[in-house]
């Protein structure tokens, strides 16, 4: 009966759907952005250096990685009928023995220890000292994995591009192919959070507000704006998910955005998250200067809310009431329109009970799951009451407000029928307790604007709301 050959088999991108040198660096840079002045120092020592050095500044969560469930299951198959299942990698020692941990499926571990970098050639000498030439298979996903399944008795090909798998074929007998799993326009739509674009509809509505979007030439400025507002936020949105790796696996519905899952590769994010924020400074350029002050504002306090303002409770719904409000005021600023102390605060608080909205649905939701404490944020999953409570009181305050704003001089002459406008306000009414209603009842998604716009019910109150405005604009009846 014919012996049969060790399975080696390959880390990152193989076995996990990542990789351990950028989610190490990664998780050092969001610990400490200081942190990447070091990195070209480690670096000029050697990669296996700098892999030692980030692996002993940062703790990762081994359970929560994007493993490639379908590799593992074969991997068992394969043990179960008396292979010797060995995991060599270039990641560091410390990491690739805390995943063999976890998944108590390798007889062996070899990785990289500071000195040698375990991988392409000197991967492949370190198994043919081993196992001997044509000792062993090999189960590996990219170029650098030729020299090792050249040296290899049969190849294994995971997630490999089809450039990879035909290499491969020509330098060793394919046993195995495990294709890589389609990357289509949608999951680059959700790496760049296109329908959160939606928000940005808010620069529009200081010139609604003043009934200033008939004129061509505002409605062509906003356009812009909103473009370059859009762009902006895809770039804070992308970092801000590249940074928050393992708090995102941890929840039940982030852990299937594009980064955390694996489904695009955390090295493409860091290269178009910059390129996406000089599309938006190059379009914010031709709105105005005073435009392009409060996207730098918007910019910067969404930073600060990734790096870590949001793990501050109830700060992190403060800030995220004011980057609402921030679209509102640099809507202003791009059409030339002023802004009046009411708007500014009916647009704090009714954003702020939105806010405290999509915390309380987290909360919620987390709570549900068995946790205690939500990963990442300030909150225990028993704070959601007085969430709630502080929620819906700022709902109901922003009503108020409204109120007031709707019979300030300065808004009742821009409507004939002046009676007509104060149906707006338990249309508002309505709509917020709506709101808190669907999240208490579950079926709120962790963004309520989000949510809105695929609510039949907040669609209709939507409507109602504008077809109020509008009659009271014309004077009907």
């Amino acid at each position: 009966m014919e012996t049969l050959r060790p399975l080696v088999v390959d880390l990152d991108g193989t076995l996990i759907h990542t990789d351990m040198l950028h989610e190490s660096a990664l998780k050092a840079f969001r610990e400490s952005p200081w942190s990447a002045l070091l990195l070209p120092v480690w670096l000029l020592q050697g990669k296996a250096v700098l892999k030692q050095r980030l692996a002993q500044r940062t703790a990762f969560n081994a359970g929560v990685l994007p493993y490639n469930q379908i590799l593992i299951d074969w991997l068992r198959e394969q043990k179960q009928l008396g292979r010797e299942i060995v995991l060599c990698t270039a990641s560091d020692q410390r990491f690739a023995d805390a995943i063999a941990e976890q998944l108590g499926l390798f007889d062996s571990v070899l990785a990289s220890d500071g000195q040698t970098n375990l991988s392409g050639r000197q991967k492949a000498q370190a198994l043919v000292e081993r196992y001997g030439e044509q000792g062993f298979d090999y189960a590996g996903n990219s170029n650098k994995d030729l020299p090792v399944w050249a040296s290899a008795h049969q190849a294994v090909v995971v997630n490999a591009s089809t450039a990879v798998t035909e290499r491969a074929q020509q330098c060793a007998h394919v046993e195995t192919v495990f294709p890589p799993a389609p990357t289509g326009i949608m999951a680059w739509l959700k790496v760049v959070r296109a329908h959160q674009w939606l928000k940005n509809l808010l620069l529009f509505f200081p010139a609604i507000a003043a009934h200033d979007l008939n004129d061509p030439a505002i409605f062509g400025v906003l356009a812009l704006a909103f473009c370059s507002f859009s762009l902006c936020a895809s770039a804070v949105y992308i970092t801000n998910d590249l940074t928050d790796l393992e708090s995102d696996r941890l929840h039940p519905r982030k852990r299937n955005r594009p980064f955390a899952s694996g489904a695009i590769a955390a090295w493409k994010g860091v290269l178009l998250s910059p390129l996406l924020l000089i599309g938006s400074v190059v379009i914010g350029s031709l709105v105005s200067i005073e435009f392009l002050g409060w996207l730098a504002v918007y910019f910067l306090l969404t930073l600060a809310y990734s790096f870590g303002l949001k793990r501050l409770m109830i700060v992190d719904c403060l800030v995220l009431a004011m980057l609402y409000t921030l679209r509102i005021i640099a809507g202003a600023a791009a059409s030339d329109n002023a802004l009046t102390f009411w708007l500014l605060t009916e647009s704090v608080f009714l954003f702020l009970s939105l806010a405290f909205v999509k915390r309380y649905a987290e909360l919620k939701l987390q709570s549900e799951a068995g946790a205690s404490q939500a990963h990442g944020r300030g909150y225990l999953t028993s704070d959601a009451p007085l969430i709630q409570t502080l929620g819906i009181s700022a709902g109901f305050i922003a009503v108020l407000v409204l109120a007031l704003y709707l019979n300030s001089d300065s808004v009742l002459g821009l409507y004939q029928n002046t009676a007509l406008v104060w149906a707006a306000i338990p249309i508002l009414l309505f709509w917020i307790s709506w709101m808190w209603m669907q999240a208490n009842r579950g079926n709120m998604n962790d963004d309520p604007l989000v949510f809105a716009v695929k609510d039949k019910t907040s669609l209709l109150a939507g409507a109602a709301f504008a077809l109020v405005l509008a009659l009271a604009t014309l004077g009907w009846p």
